[in-house]
């Protein structure tokens, strides 16, 4: 396996690689795992086999991380099939840009290697290895209060460009990141609850991004800027 990046947890030295079909069988078999270990599980939206085909047959990227022989984390970038859920639309990107488009997908760590920063790491390399030349944009969902891939998100500069159902029946975070210019200097701030989804749905319509996140007093309140 070629290696694209090497690094250490704590003391244990692991490499990261691309993934193709040869590796499916030891990324469902960890997606699984990590999906049983959960609490609340309605934080993960689990890929099915189908989808996880369609991102290893090139419409995307998936890297995993190993320590030896052993796939211990992986993530995703996805070129998405052009439908009405698409979130271009919910970014306003124009619909002939839409193939330029990518999705921040899943993204997995072993219960057993949480905690050395391993999904912000691999966040770093697949977004380096992103062809400038193919896409300009880059896309994701995060349900509210998932601290962890909230925090994930906004470290990469993505910030909040919607907040409403998806996948049906499931309130989201639309992030976005246009890969081709840092974000425009900020004049207005303010600061709200995560838990008023109308208060951030009114401030998104008046042209607001969310910027950042912290916590304070028991709840988590995001900062919108425009």
């Amino acid at each position: 396996m070629e290696k694209i990046y090497e690094g250490k947890l704590g003391e244990t030295p692991f490499f990261v690689t691309t993934l193709n079909f040869q590796h499916l069988e030891e990324i469902e078999k960890l997606q699984l795992e990590v999906y049983e270990s959960l609490e609340d599980r309605s934080i993960l939206q689990p890929l099915s086999t189908e989808e996880f085909n369609y991102i290893l047959k090139g419409n995307g990227m998936m890297i995993g991380a190993y320590v030896g022989e052993e796939l211990i984390a992986f993530r995703a970038l996805l070129n998405p099939p052009v439908d009405d859920e698409h979130l271009g639309f919910d970014c306003g990107i124009a619909e002939d840009e839409f193939n330029r488009v990518l999705y921040q997908e899943i993204s997995n760590v072993s219960p057993i290697y949480r905690g050395y920063g391993l999904q912000k790491t691999l966040a770093k390399v697949v977004m380096s290895h992103i062809d400038l030349d193919k896409y300009d944009y880059v896309c994701s969902t995060v349900k509210p209060y998932n601290i962890p891939s909230l925090k994930d998100k906004f470290s990469q500069g993505l910030v909040v460009k919607g907040l409403k159902v998806k996948y049906v029946d499931k309130l989201r975070y639309i992030f976005y990141k246009d890969l081709r210019q840092e974000l425009s200097t900020c004049t207005e701030k303010k600061t709200i609850s995560m838990g008023d989804t109308v208060g951030q749905q009114q401030l998104l319509k008046q042209g607001y991004v969310g910027t950042s996140m912290y916590e304070d007093q028991n709840d988590w309140f995001v900062v919108y800027e425009k």
